[in-house]
């Protein structure tokens, strides 16, 4: 019996040991890397964050001092040798910096296997920029020359920025294009990068331009010919609904023109000139974003805008167990291809999946991102055996027509045969993978000293501590199930779970904006605070996204006995931290917001 025991604990320690120590096991790191450390204002450069391993969740750093041209842009890898399989993921930025100065990009913050790591800081240095002249307008004035304010209303119709968008009513999800364009038919002597817009609530996609220079074209605008420069272009996803705001770009140029001069020589070649400085920026544009549909919604519909298509394959029909077999799936179309997740493969228990690589095949143009993403599933059976792989579902969002559309992928039929001897028995080392061995497969060696026998009661077998541990299993298993039923009967009602935890969700909120108040980015932090309260009572109250307004929130809190002047000071906060998201506020500092908005929670939650 003592033997049995031995042997049951051995084993168990074994399978602890084998399953700490899995085939590619790593240690997680997160680097920050910048193409450029030493950039100049208005030169465009990228900070990349590189992570070998899959990201749970991405809070990147504070960019203060800097203006996000482009991203976030996210990559990934997978391979797998000899049963080692590593995964790699990277989210990077396009970044502008305004100032000159030194600056430290902060560490960005990841979750990776549910532990969060740091990456490194990065120090950035930015030198003082020139923009080169557009066209064939001269030369540039000498650097370090004062050139006079001018009004800009004086050539406002001779050179202006205009915001073209081809859509201004779309879907969450959705894609559309904005053009920057750039009219003047007046000589420009030099220009400068002040702002670049703002795309609060999109993720953005920049299209890159190949070409160094800036082309001109001829265009009638108003009836009145222009040349005519696209400065950017950018591919926006909405991903809030309401109406959205693209701020303006903002620029400044230095405008040649003729000066008046007695002196008859200069009149006569025409020599006479000044050079005026006038700041000018594009007027904003307001997108009408709608919610998706609830109508028709199918399950499992993961968040897919545009028109789509799939298809599957199975490399391989007939296999031996423990040999690998890769099925590929592909989905080809236009949307918001780079903002997919990897479908949910169903598959019968005993065949094992890794996690896929995904392989993209994308461009971006001005009518939107197309092509093609392609993930590749490692799977593995492990017994043999007659097993079917069952059809794939995919469903996206059509915004032409409106609805819903399901997809299916064929199933595939897979043959295991039995697998050759001791092909499922392998261990990795550092060398590589080496044979295992069996020790004392023969007779074993003849004991010798003492026998150490003891009369029964005296051992482990037989004592108090052996009932008490015999014992200790089913209690335990009691437990487990008591404690199930109490957690299904807790978790039941989900209204009340995320009643129960909308004070949680605001605390995050209201954290994350406190940590932008002490950054300094006023606009993020009244972001933060206003997603906190509007998400707080959403959770709250039970009410949908699309059916959360004012007029709803006051009905349902006179409902719950919250009194009229708590209801009027959440009403003038959210006004206030709307308001402060567009424009300046003045009359009340940000740590008064956040601790009336602390403050308003707390009193909800011991009213409701």
């Amino acid at each position: 019996m003592k033997h049995y025991i031995f042997f049951v604990l051995l084993l168990w320690t074994s399978t602890l040991f084998a399953n700490g120590t899995k085939p590619g096991a790593q240690d997680v790191r997160v680097t920050a890397t910048v193409s450029k450390n030493v950039v100049g204002t208005g030169e465009p450069f990228e900070i990349s964050f590189s992570v070998n391993g899959n990201i749970e969740s991405f809070n990147p750093p504070a960019l203060s001092g800097f203006q996000i041209v482009g991203g976030p842009n996210q990559s990934s890898s997978y391979s797998s040798i000899n049963g080692n399989t590593t995964a790699s993921m990277s989210v990077s930025y396009d970044l502008v910096a305004a100032k000159e100065g030194e600056y430290v990009i902060g560490p960005a913050t990841v979750v990776v296997n549910g532990k969060q790591i740091r990456s490194n800081a990065v120090k950035i240095k930015v030198v003082k920029g020139r923009a080169a002249p557009q066209g064939n307008q001269g030369n540039a004035a000498p650097q370090g020359d004062k050139v006079a304010e001018g009004n800009s209303t004086d050539i406002s119709k001779r050179l202006f920025l205009r915001a073209v968008a081809n859509k201004t009513n779309v879907f969450i999800g959705e894609q559309f294009s904005v053009s920057y364009k750039l009219y003047t038919n007046i000589d420009l002597v030099d220009n400068g990068l002040d702002k670049l817009p703002d795309f609060n609530g999109f993720w953005s996609q920049e299209i890159k331009n190949n070409s160094q220079n800036v082309q001109w074209e001829i265009e009638s605008y108003n009836g009145v010919k222009y040349h005519v420069a696209t400065l950017k272009q950018i591919i926006l996803f909405p991903e809030r609904f309401g109406k959205l705001t693209l701020d303006p770009l903002a620029m400044t140029f230095v405008v040649r023109q003729a000066a008046p001069t007695n002196d008859p020589i200069e009149q006569f070649f025409g020599g006479a000139y000044k050079d005026m400085k006038y700041k000018i920026k594009s007027t904003p544009i307001t997108i009408n974003v709608k919610p998706l549909p609830d109508a028709g919604k199918p399950d499992g519909f993961n968040g897919a805008v545009g028109n789509f298509s799939i298809s599957a394959n199975l490399d391989k029909s007939s296999v031996k167990a423990n040999e690998a077999i890769n099925y590929t799936l592909k989905i080809t179309g236009s949307g918001n291809l780079k903002l997919l997740k990897a479908p949910e493969l169903t598959l019968p228990a005993d065949i094992e999946k890794y996690d896929p690589k995904v392989s993209d095949d994308i461009k971006e143009t001005m009518s939107g991102v197309s092509g093609s993403r392609g993930y590749s599933y490692l799977l593995i059976p492990r017994h043999e055996g007659n097993y079917t792989i069952e059809p794939l579902k995919f469903s996206y969002f059509n915004p032409n027509t409106e609805k819903y559309v399901s997809l299916s992928s064929g199933s595939f039929s897979v043959k295991v045969a039995k697998g050759d001897p001791g092909s499922n028995v392998t261990t990795y080392a550092a060398g590589g993978q080496q044979d295992v061995k069996m020790l004392a497969k023969d007779i074993a060696y003849i004991k010798t000293g003492s026998s150490k026998l003891t009369k029964d009661g005296e051992g482990f077998y037989g004592s108090a501590l052996y009932y008490a541990l015999l014992c200790t299993g089913p209690i335990l298993f009691l437990a487990a199930l008591g404690y199930r039923k109490w957690y299904r009967e807790n978790n039941r009602d989900l209204a009340r779970v995320k009643g129960r935890n909308a004070n949680k969700i605001a605390a995050k909120h209201l954290a994350n904006a406190q940590k932008q108040l002490l950054n300094g980015d006023k606009k993020s932090f009244y972001e933060d605070v206003y997603k906190g309260l509007y998400g707080y009572l959403s959770d709250k109250l039970n009410i949908s996204a699309a059916d959360l307004n004012k007029e709803n929130i006051r009905e349902q809190l006179k409902l719950k006995n919250v009194n009229d002047s708590l209801i009027d000071q959440l009403t003038e906060t959210l006004d206030l931290c709307e308001m402060a998201r567009y424009a300046p506020i003045s009359g009340i500092s940000e740590q008064e917001v956040f601790d009336k908005a602390k403050t308003i929670i707390n009193d909800i939650e011991n009213n409701v």
